[in-house]
């Protein structure tokens, strides 16, 4: 018997049933689609009314053509960043002292337009004319981590809606009219490390709350109307910049940690000694107490603190005596003692250890004829007049009296005995009411701390709207899936290498465009949780000179979903490394001297966004020429720099991926002067593009490098000879003497003798505008920012 048509059938029969769910399907992937469209342009309506609410100011024109806000160019005044097709970021920075927004702005409407936005992590609006109290409803914005609303004019008190934001990390209401009381709520904002309230009307004294703000790094609250006690901020150990800078703070100088960088006192009402545990503040770098009345003795041992760097004690009552045989950091730039009441003679190292160090010390008593002192007898005078009498010495004289007048009652007997009691009964009420004063205590007690540096300055917020659209698709996960398709199932041939940073492989995927994937296996049990704060530093890897995050995949293992792999996938950029276009003979590719210079202030700017554009900073980055890539356009990208991951599950699980270097350690504190180990990798690089030839060791480096010197102070025939011979006819002596100065600068032994990747980058930029000039080309930069011909070249050191 014969089975074929019954197998038919059933063919017939499922091919029947498939036809059938073919529309379902269908429907379900339009849906999708239709979903996702409808999603976007519901935020780019929302982006389009904030336009129409701010008056469509200037800086947002570009936002009337919109076509995929997530890949909205990004610029110094605009920027909008997505994660997975949501808005997590929004950037608006208006012209400098913008006006007022039109009287029928209402502030509360704009908010509830805002919050329909709610994956929003980062608000900056700066600048653009906000007035109006600050509507609690703002809170709804519930996953925010920076709010940034300063120049604005904001009035009223803080909303306590705020204190809902269990997320929020900074806080910045810089100059605007907030006034009244900080509410006491603030201390219930867990992991907030930045507050920032300058520039405002407050009125109260400080809320005793904000010393339970742990993660507390800076507080700034400069210029308003604070006063009274500063509360005990000794248990803030990670308390690194203090600025209470114009208010009436007093009169006891507040009790701090001990890993300050930035203290900021000037201008109050302080009328104590300085304590003396000050003088074990190792990593202090600035102190200014200036005008206030600050008494006892000048605390000398300040001007020895290896981080010291700035130092004010102007307009106060110090007294003592300076010798010339005292000692002075060598990183002390600027020192003010004036109008104090110090004799003896100015001490030598003030004054020759270093000529760029701006030293003031009038209307003193020293022994000097310089900058208007006054007579001795002045200060010996001023000084008895605001001596202080410490408080035990009170309770002796006031014991000393009771017992004097207790001998005159015992003789006086019972005649005076109602007089007696009467009198006796006043003392001791008069003892309680001393005992309950405060103390006026010389000495304070401080809590440990470590060595830690300050998270690069204020460009905490203003940085990240450098990490925008570059023209990249936004941050995605990935699936598996793609990755094996996108990769031929990680197929040999797409293998591009392997090192400390895991294996790399090339892959294309589905809209044919190419990407670079970077696989890491996992050692221990870790769930995918564990990595997503990595995962979220991993995702501001996005800048026009580095290799930019493009997303990533979590590989786990079935029984207990723990990860064991992690694919990170990166931008591909094809066209070869920056020594194949330098200096390998056998395939040169060279490129022009103006073109070495752009790619110069590529790298160095690559360099400036890993130190300074993330929180924390990434230092020590193990920079080689061969870990710059050019793109098509020979733009330079920073192939290989330290990921910021998997160091919590290391410590937490023992043992995890090494991502191949070093990371600043919690909370962004870093070593002294790390930053300068890049410059001088990138003085390595730089080395190899003047000469136009590989430069492969230490001892290569050396030789060449006295090679620049000795050709620095020569003429310009014996600079030229440096010179890669295929551009030597092309390049401006000034411009090459610039890079040969950086050059050399960048290469020095002693990490504090380099200068700063910002100078790096300004005589880079010299360089380049003035080479354009002697070429007849426009004098702008690489970035298009001019740059004025009369500008000097500067490095500092």
């Amino acid at each position: 018997m014969s089975l074929a048509p019954a197998a038919d059938s059933a063919e017939t029969a499922m091919a029947k049933v498939s036809l059938c769910f073919m529309p379902l399907v269908l429907a379900i992937i339009l849906l999708s689609a239709t979903h996702s469209e409808q999603h976007q342009s519901s935020q780019a309506q929302t982006l389009l009314r904030i336009v129409r609410f701010l008056n469509f100011p200037t800086v947002l024109n570009s936002w009337n053509n919109y076509k995929d806000l997530c890949n909205f160019e990004a610029n110094s005044s605009l920027a909008v960043v997505c994660y997975e097709e949501n808005i997590t970021q929004l950037h608006i920075i208006g012209e400098k002292d913008a006006p007022l927004l039109p009287r029928n702005f209402s502030i509360d409407s704009f908010i509830t337009t805002l919050v329909k936005l709610p994956s929003l992590k980062v608000l900056t609006l700066v600048s653009i004319g906000l007035w109006g109290p600050l509507p609690g409803k703002i809170a709804r914005l519930s996953s925010l981590e920076i709010l940034n609303l300063t120049s604005n004019f904001l009035y009223g008190a803080i909303p306590l809606e705020l204190s809902s934001l269990t997320t929020l990390q900074t806080l910045i209401l810089d100059d605007n009219m907030f006034s009244g009381p900080l509410p006491d709520l603030l201390s219930s904002l867990p992991v907030l490390a930045v507050l920032s309230l300058k520039k405002n009307l407050f009125n109260s004294s400080l809320p005793i709350s904000l010393s339970d703000l742990e993660n507390l790094r800076v507080l700034g609250l400069s210029h308003n109307h604070f006063y009274g006690e500063v509360p005990d901020f000794s248990r803030l150990t990670n308390l690194q910049v203090l600025e209470l800078e114009n208010n009436a703070f007093g009169p006891q100088f507040p009790k701090l940690g001990k890993k300050l960088v930035t203290l900021v006192l000037s201008k109050n009402k302080f009328r104590s000694a300085i304590p003396a545990e000050i003088s074990s503040y190792y990593q202090l770098e600035r102190l200014d107490v200036s005008s206030n009345m600050f008494v006892g003795p000048f605390p000398a041992s300040l001007l020895s603190l290896p981080s010291m760097t700035y130092l004010n004690f102007s307009g106060n009552k110090f007294t003592g005596m300076l010798f010339e045989n005292m000692s002075c950091d060598a990183e002390l730039k600027a020192v003010d003692l004036s109008s104090n009441l110090l004799t003896g003679s100015l001490p030598k190292c003030l004054l020759s250890d270093s000529k760029d160090r701006v030293v003031l010390y009038a209307r003193n008593c020293l022994d000097t004829r310089n900058q208007n002192q006054h007579p001795f007898p002045f200060c010996r005078n001023e000084a008895l007049a605001v001596g202080i009498i410490p408080e035990r010495s009170k309770q002796k004289q006031a014991s000393k009296a009771a017992l004097a007048l207790g001998l005159i009652g015992a003789i006086c007997g019972g005649v005076v005995l109602v007089g007696l009691i009467y009198f006796i009964h006043r003392r001791m009420n008069t003892n309680k009411t001393m005992k309950k004063s405060p103390p006026r205590s010389i000495t304070e007690n401080a809590s440990s701390g470590y060595t830690s540096k300050l998270l690069s300055d204020a460009r905490y917020v203003s940085q990240t709207m450098k990490m925008g659209a570059l023209g990249l698709p936004g941050y995605r996960t990935f699936s598996f899936e793609e990755l094996e398709e996108a990769t031929q199932n990680f197929d040999t041939c797409t293998f591009m290498g392997e090192g400390s940073h895991g294996q790399m492989y090339r892959g294309q995927l589905k809209d044919g465009s190419f990407v670079a994937i970077r696989c890491l296996k996992i050692k221990g049990s870790h769930s995918t949780q564990n990595f997503m704060h990595h995962i979220e530093l991993i995702m501001k890897l996005r800048h026009r000179h580095l290799v930019s995050a493009l997303g990533h995949c979590f590989e786990c293992y079935l029984d207990d979903s723990s990860v064991s792999r992690i694919f990170l996938v990166f931008e591909y950029v094809p066209n070869g490394t920056l020594r194949s276009w330098i200096s390998e003979g056998h395939r040169r590719r060279s490129l022009t001297w103006t073109q070495r210079i752009a790619a110069a202030i590529g790298i160095g700017k690559g360099i400036q966004f890993l130190h300074t554009g993330i929180i924390p900073g990434i230092y020590s980055n193990n920079l080689k020429i061969t870990d710059i890539l050019l793109d098509q356009n020979l733009v330079a990208k920073i192939s290989s720099y330290n990921l910021p991951i998997l160091e919590e599950s290391m410590e937490q699980g023992g043992q995890g991926v090494s991502s191949g270097g070093s990371l600043t350690s919690s909370g962004g504190s870093r070593m002294k002067h790390d930053d300068r180990t890049d410059v001088h990798n990138f003085g390595v690089i730089l080395l190899e593009m003047i000469k136009g030839r590989p430069v492969k060791s230490e001892t290569q480096v050396e030789v060449l490098e006295d090679q620049l010197e000795v050709a620095l102070t020569a003429d310009e025939a014996a600079r030229r000879s440096m010179v890669d011979p295929l551009v030597r006819q092309t390049c401006l002596d000034q411009s090459l003497k610039t890079l040969m100065e950086i050059c050399v600068r960048c290469l020095c032994k002693d990490p504090a003798d380099r200068p700063s990747i910002d100078d790096v980058l300004w005589n880079l930029q010299y360089a380049e505008q003035v080479q354009d000039a002697w070429q007849g080309g426009e004098s702008q930069s690489s970035e298009g920012s001019p740059v004025s011909p009369s500008i000097p070249s500067r490095l500092t050191y």
